[in-house]
């Protein structure tokens, strides 16, 4: 079983604002995009930094309203918010 490894979202600026972990990059950047406010027309860029490398994941980000699944618990509403990315592509520091 692989370990989970963190990357710490970059802001334009270069500034890490969180972390968020996950086995691979884009486990990560759905994590982070379902935090964002990104649409499918206008989707918020991602640059995630691989914690003890200086490799940055860079991804499209956006989330949507989707219907719930069939089997869903009682408590859970009709629509839910799903995250959705595009890898673009990585860059080296």
């Amino acid at each position: 079983m692989k370990d989970k490894k963190n990357f710490a979202l970059r802001n334009e600026k270069g500034v890490e604002e969180g972390v968020f972990s996950g086995r691979q990059p884009r486990q990560a950047a759905l994590k982070a995009a379902n935090r964002m406010n990104g649409t499918k027309k206008k989707p918020v860029t991602l640059r995630l930094r691989e914690k003890g490398t200086n490799k940055v994941h860079v991804f499209n980000g956006w989330t949507e309203k989707v219907p719930a699944p069939k089997n869903k618990p009682a408590w859970m509403p009709n629509k839910i918010k799903r995250a959705f990315v595009k890898k673009i592509g990585i860059e080296k520091l």
